[in-house]
Formats: C-alpha cells, structure tokens, sequence
C-alpha cells in the first residue's frame, strides 16, 4: 500500500525519552522551568519554611533535640520588646528616605547620561562602581570617612572654612547624625541599580516621540514630566520595587557602621533579628523579628505593582 502524499512519516517506535519531550511543547516549557523552580524552592521556599518553623518553637543556638512548639509566644515577645516599636519605625524612615533620594538622583544621572559627551564611558563606570564592589568593603571605607577623629569630611569642612574651631561633628555617635549617614551610605549603594534600570527605561522611549515633542514647541519641564515621565513610570515603579525590599531586608550598612546605635536610633527590624537570633542565640525570636517583615514587604509589593500596572494600561 503506497503512502500518501503529505503524510508524516511515522514516528519510530523506540524513540527515545528526549526526542519525545523535544517533540512536545507542553513538557518541554516544564522541563525548561524546572531548573528554576528548584532555585526559587531551593533558596527562598525552604528558609521561608524555617523560619515559620523556628518563630513557633523555643530552638536556640547550639540546642540539641526537637524544639518545642511555643505557639505566638515569639511574636508576642517581639511586640513586647521596647526596641522593636523603635526598629520598625527607624525600618519605615530608612527604606521611605533613602528610596526617595535614590530615584530623584538615578533620574537625575539616567537623563544626563542618555546625552552625548567626552568620558561618557568613564562617567558609567564610576557610576557603577558602588554597586560591583563589595558592600561590606565600601562600608568600611565609609565607616573610615565617618570617624569621630580621622573624618575626612570634617578636615575638609575644616579646611575650607566651613567648621569652625569649636565645630566637629561625631558623624556616627549623634542619633540625627547617624540616621542621615547610614541612609546616604544605602543610597550611595542603590543609585547605580536605579540608575541602570531607569537608563534602560528612557532608552527604550522611541525618538520620534521626542522629535515630535520638540516640533510642537513643548519645553523642557513640560517634555519632561508630560512625556519622559508617563512613558517611564511603569520601569522607575520597578526601580522603586527593587529598591524597597533592599532597604526593608538589608543590614549590611547599619551592622558595619553603626550596629544600631546610638541608642538604638539606627535599629532596624533585620539587625534587631540579627542580634535576637544570632548573637543573643534565641533563633525562634530572631525569626518572629524577622517575619514581621514579611507582611510589610508583601503590602509594598502589591501596592506597586498595582501602580506599574496602571501605568501600563494607561
């Protein structure tokens, strides 16, 4: 019996497990996933499912034996901390100041950047620096500009004439002082992110519509905030995201220069958990800190996106 015209060959019988899965769309897409699933379930699933176990239980460092199931009895511990109103608060002023200089600078940079000028390269490249090198060694370096005796800003001001002989701040032993280091250190940190992703977002903005914007006689603020600025909201509301959860988990900056002090003016809730659950070796409460962070984050999140969302459709 003679094939027909147009037929598919058949399909050999012992093919094998990989030819059938090439084969089919359906399997592939999960099997191309998976590698990531097992990241994400890896590396966030399972220390998210310890940390819920540790907050109900009394495990300590260097316990041995199952904990014991405490209950709520962690997070009320937590409340009843009379530093943790004071580290949540101080987590709120941290992540809200410093992410609002972040995006005013990185927009700042980004349009700057998007023009044509000699040591464009060179600009980018220190721009980036903060961000490639490590952040602990950049919080030393900074920790050496802040000091109470060798500050650098201080001689300089000095120098110049902007200290007098009776003025010499203690950049890291005031309560206001400290707050305004550590935020200008994290923003230091997270302007090239920002700054990158906006770059990006301007970047992709089609020139005709700034040609067309230019032939109708529209100025520079009027160019700016009724073109550049609805075209990029929905990438600088991303910029924003990232930055948000940054500032709200990291502890890199407050640990290095000031570990919450002075007075605890500089605590946050992750350094709070850190000392709980690390050095003061209560791990179930170190966690219940922690977790606090959780439904903060999750609210910052939606909210956001919701935002970029609308940007988009609009």
């Amino acid at each position: 019996m003679k094939k027909a015209v147009g037929d598919l060959p058949a399909r050999p019988a012992d093919a094998g497990f990989g030819r059938r899965l090439a084969d089919d769309e359906k399997w592939l897409g999960r099997a191309m996933l998976a590698p990531a699933i097992a990241y994400i379930v890896a590396l966030i699933g399972f220390p998210l499912f310890l940390a819920l176990f540790y907050s109900v239980s009394n495990v300590t460092v260097g316990s041995s034996g199952w904990p014991s199931f405490v209950g709520l009895a962690n997070f009320r511990n937590a409340i009843g901390n009379p530093t943790f109103p004071r580290a949540l608060w101080n987590t709120l002023v941290f992540a809200l100041v410093s992410q609002f200089f972040v995006m005013i600078l990185a927009t700042i940079l980004a349009i700057s950047l998007q023009r044509e000028f000699r040591g464009k390269w060179v600009v980018r490249l220190m721009i980036l620096l903060p961000w490639v090198a490590p952040i602990s060694l950049g919080s030393i370096g900074w920790l050496w500009i802040f000091d109470s005796v060798y500050s650098v800003i201080n001689w300089t001001g000095r120098a110049v004439g902007i200290f007098g002989k009776d003025t010499w701040p203690i950049w890291l032993g005031h309560p206001t002082l400290a707050m305004g280091s550590v935020i200008t250190v994290h923003v230091w940190r997270l302007l090239p992110l920002a700054t990158v992703i906006l770059l990006g977002g301007l970047s992709g903005i089609p020139k005709d519509i700034h040609d067309a914007a230019q032939v109708d006689g529209a100025g520079v603020l009027r160019h700016h905030f009724q073109i550049t600025v609805p075209l990029v909201r929905p990438i600088a509301l991303v910029a924003l995201l990232f930055g948000t959860v940054y500032a709200f988990t990291d502890m890199i900056v407050i640990y290095v220069l000031t570990r919450g002090g002075p007075y605890e003016t500089t605590q946050v809730l992750p350094t709070l958990a850190f000392f709980t659950g690390i050095d003061g070796g209560d791990l179930g409460g170190g966690a219940a800190i922690a977790l606090f962070l959780f439904p903060v984050l999750a609210a910052c999140a939606i909210l956001i996106l919701r935002f970029a969302r609308q940007a988009e459709v609009t």
